[in-house]
């Protein structure tokens, strides 16, 4: 019998590495820049078209290559990182796998030019799904430039796979906060379809982080800054009140590189205990600087997960410390200049003695000549008695119709089951198709507002705001923009003005992925209806039970919550029979 079992061609091969290095356009964007981070450039400029799928370029004043650098560059397992099996236990790069160029140019068409510090001429190649197309001699600034165009050209299956321009370019947005917040020396770029989202110059990291995500975030950061045998940290905590219904403002850098680490996270949240809000998630920029033999980036290709040697005692420094911080933030005194003066208590009156108060007494009062013989009778006279039980008998039928427990669930009951509903998802449902109605008839209901409200986009925020604001039209908001100031003036009937900022940071802090929405109607639908809803702990009267409960079931789909999740079950007397 022939051999079955073969080699896979190099250009087969690439294009399965390529598949768990290049995931979509914000793999590719993380790849090229941690490439210009090791190359020490101090500046470099991001353009973007079309969320990544048309084309990616990095620009940088870095080190630069040779001729035979970008040649090797893009074979696969060349690297200018490490050199022997030694180098791997102790990673001080970004990267050094060298596989992330071979993937990217094996799925997509790559164009490079590059030239070394204080040498005169540089050099451009052009490759095209792995296969050098063209190559020569180029007169360039010294550094590197790198355009990645048309991802997937040669993998449709993997094209289609990829979301929308809104969901995308999210994605790449947050590879970006996270190399622009981890390395604050350097001045950043982005431009996106010919616009520039970011400009950032070099600055410390508090600035960076109140460039990137605004203004309103300066007064609720605070410092964390530990220094231990095992790890030093530093960065800052946000605030309990700034914290958030998304992990959208969770960033965790080790040695300076940006990694997902649940047991960090487990550890910092837990430091929150008490201090939040049900659903509320904590935010923080925490950088913990560690040896880097006591760490494994050698994880998985993306470099996003990292292993401890000690994690135990990791755990308890992180937590230990943030619990400190929130400490120190919790009793420090605050001078507040818009005191109001005649509030204060005089130095006559805090060294004068308290005066005791005077009361009198009426000795004539008799507390039991309220009721008198009559009186008594007439309150437990057989008439007053079928009166109580009467209304005994109403208010019992009522309960049993419908009621809520736990300000959580409202409970249904009939002859013959009884349905508990939660009254969280059962509001999401009712407003999402609410939403989604009103979306494409163009029919809903606003109300002008007399005060408008002004909110503070961060740059992030502007730019998904930018990508839905015809949702915000169609639903009754009307609104005006300048610059990264929001002024709301119109909204619809549904939402409450009081909490509108908040469910506006949700919307735009959303994580479109983990919502399966197909379109950008049916993400700000749910999105809208899950921040919008009635919370879990909140009392509701009998008349608002019961509208809960009719509008839910004249739903088109009543059953499940715009996430999928079970919105109601039922007993049937069989059911609690049988449990008994």
């Amino acid at each position: 019998m022939p051999d079955i079992v073969k080699i896979l061609p190099t250009e087969v091969s690439n294009k399965i590495a390529a598949g768990e290095v290049v995931q979509r356009p914000s793999s590719v964007l993380k790849e090229l820049l941690e490439n210009s981070i090791d190359a020490k450039s101090s500046k470099i400029t991001i353009i973007i078209k079309n969320a990544g799928k048309n084309l990616i370029q990095v620009i940088d004043d870095g080190q630069g290559m040779s001729k035979n650098d970008m040649h090797s560059s893009f074979i696969k397992h060349a690297t200018s990182k490490i050199n022997n099996i030694d180098d791997i236990f102790s990673i001080k790069s970004m990267g050094f796998r060298g596989e992330a160029l071979a993937a990217i140019s094996s799925v997509s068409m790559v164009e490079m030019s590059s030239s070394k510090l204080n040498e005169n001429d540089g050099y451009y190649i052009e490759i095209n799904g792995g296969n050098i197309i063209s190559e020569k001699e180029l007169n360039t600034n010294a550094g590197t430039s790198i355009k990645v165009q048309n991802l997937f050209f040669n993998v449709p299956a993997r094209r289609n796979f990829l979301k929308s321009d809104f969901v995308e370019l999210k994605h790449i947005i947050n590879v970006f906060n996270n190399i622009a917040i981890s390395h604050n020396e350097i001045e950043f770029s982005f431009i996106n379809n010919g616009e520039e989202i970011f400009y950032l110059k070099r600055e410390s990291l508090k600035k960076r982080i109140i460039s990137i995500f605004g203004e309103k975030i300066r007064e609720n950061l605070i410092p964390i800054d530990e220094d231990t045998q095992i790890a030093n940290l530093h960065g800052f905590i946000l605030k309990p009140e700034f914290a958030k219904k998304s992990r959208s403002n969770q960033y965790i850098f080790v040695n300076n590189r940006s990694v997902k680490s649940q047991f960090i996270n487990h550890s910092i949240f837990s430091s929150f205990d008490g201090l939040l809000r049900d659903g509320y998630y904590p935010g923080y920029f925490l950088f913990i600087k560690i040896d880097t033999s006591k760490i494994d980036v050698n994880v998985h290709p993306n470099k996003t997960e990292i292993k401890f040697d000690d994690d135990q005692n990791l755990y308890s420094i992180i937590n230990s410390a943030v619990k400190h911080c929130l400490g120190i933030y919790q009793v420090s005194p605050v001078l507040d200049f818009e005191k109001d003066p005649s509030m204060d208590i005089s130095y006559s009156q805090v060294k004068s003695q308290p005066k005791i108060p005077e009361f009198e007494i009426n000795s004539d009062f008799n507390p039991f000549q309220i009721f008198n013989d009559e009186k008594l009778g007439n309150l437990f006279s057989e008439k007053s008695k079928e009166n109580i039980e009467s209304d005994f008998e109403n208010t019992v039928k009522e309960f049993t119709k419908i009621f809520q427990i736990f300000n959580k669930f409202i409970v249904s009951a009939s002859t013959s089951s009884l349905i508990i509903i939660n009254q969280n998802l059962a509001h999401q449902r009712i407003l999402y198709e609410g939403f989604l109605k009103s979306i494409f008839e163009s029919s809903a209901d606003s109300q002008k507002l007399a005060f408008p409200i002004e909110i503070n986009l961060s740059k992030q925020q502007l730019s998904m705001f930018n990508k839905i604001d015809s949702e915000f039209k169609s639903l009754g908001f009307e609104f005006g923009l300048a610059e990264n100031l929001l002024e709301i003036t119109s909204l619809p009937n549904q939402l409450k003005n009081n909490s509108i900022e908040e469910i506006i940071d949700d919307i735009l802090d959303n994580d479109f992925d983990k919502s399966n929405s197909l379109s950008n109607s049916d993400f700000f639908a749910k999105a809208l209806s899950k921040s919008s809803s009635i919370k879990s702990g909140e009392k509701l009267n009998s008349n608002e039970q019961e509208f809960l409960v009719n509008q839910l079931f004249s739903c088109k789909e009543p059953y499940l919550s715009p996430y999928n999740k079970q919105i109601f079950i039922t007993l049937s007397k069989n059911d609690i029979e049988n449990i008994f």
